[in-house]
């Protein structure tokens, strides 16, 4: 069966590439490409695509915000979400979608996003994410924390490899981030905070603070300060004074019980 496809998203490699891995299947036509949410929008009333491939964070629209004015269509196309950051696996199934891609995308998994979205063609569409299905993204969403790498810090003209145990805290300064590990300070070859925080397990590594991302496991000491926010005391060789923001001073205090 020939489906249509948009790809949706801000970064043109990404696009790119994407549409490459998608014209190795004959059974498959992209019929479009779009930079942004509205943009996106504007093309679906053209080509009424079966599937649209959306990236989550695009400037104008959110992927969510699009998928969610799609499923008000009388006859919308099935959404797969393509992002870096598995944080929003869990609210695809919110806007009802196929199934939900890491970057960079695997062609097996690409697969069986396309195998997922037939189904759902050849059958009338639901309403409602089955059990099956949840499970089926869960799971490949676990498997691919699992399989994490190693995290890239430039030091100088060395490039080490630091598990994300070791990292103690990492900072943004204008367009750079720094990892500050046990042994090793350096710069990371992540352009964000939000992602690199991707990359690690979210229950441990917290964004305290817009430049500041820090390994709760490495916190030696927390001081008290103006209008009842912290200051974080760091394991590092300097004993970093990192502050709290007031949005998450709330969400530190639920977790120390103080």
């Amino acid at each position: 069966m020939k489906v249509s496809v948009l790809v949706v998203d801000d970064e043109q490699l990404a696009r790119e590439e994407l549409c490459y891995l998608l014209s190795k299947d004959a059974s498959v036509e992209v019929t479009g490409q779009a930079d942004n949410g509205i943009a996106a929008l504007d093309l679906l009333d053209d080509l009424e695509p079966d599937i649209v491939f959306l990236d989550v964070q695009m400037p104008g629209l959110t992927g969510f915000e699009v998928a969610r004015q799609l499923a008000q269509r009388p006859r919308p196309p099935h959404v797969v979400f393509v992002t870096a950051f598995d944080q929003y696996a869990l609210d695809a199934f919110t806007v009802n979608a196929v199934d939900y891609l890491l970057k960079p995308v695997e062609p097996a998994r690409l697969e069986e996003a396309l195998a997922r979205a037939r189904s759902r063609i050849d059958r009338a569409r639901s309403g409602v994410v089955s059990p099956q299905a949840l499970a089926e993204i869960v799971e490949a969403v676990a498997a691919r924390q699992a399989r994490r790498s190693p995290i890239v810090v430039k030091v100088d003209d060395r490039i080490l490899l630091v598990q994300a145990e070791d990292l103690v805290y990492a900072s943004l300064n204008e367009d750079e981030v720094t990892i500050v590990a046990s042994q090793v300070t350096g710069t990371s070859n992540y352009r964000t905070l939000d992602e690199l925080q991707a990359q690690l397990d979210q229950a441990t590594f917290w964004r305290v603070h817009r430049s500041y991302l820090v390994n709760i496991n490495k916190i030696k000491e927390i001081v008290p300060w103006f209008s009842r926010n912290f200051i974080l005391r760091m394991r590092d060789a300097k004993s970093t004074e990192i502050p709290v923001s007031r949005a998450q001073t709330k969400r530190l205090r639920d977790y120390l019980q103080l």
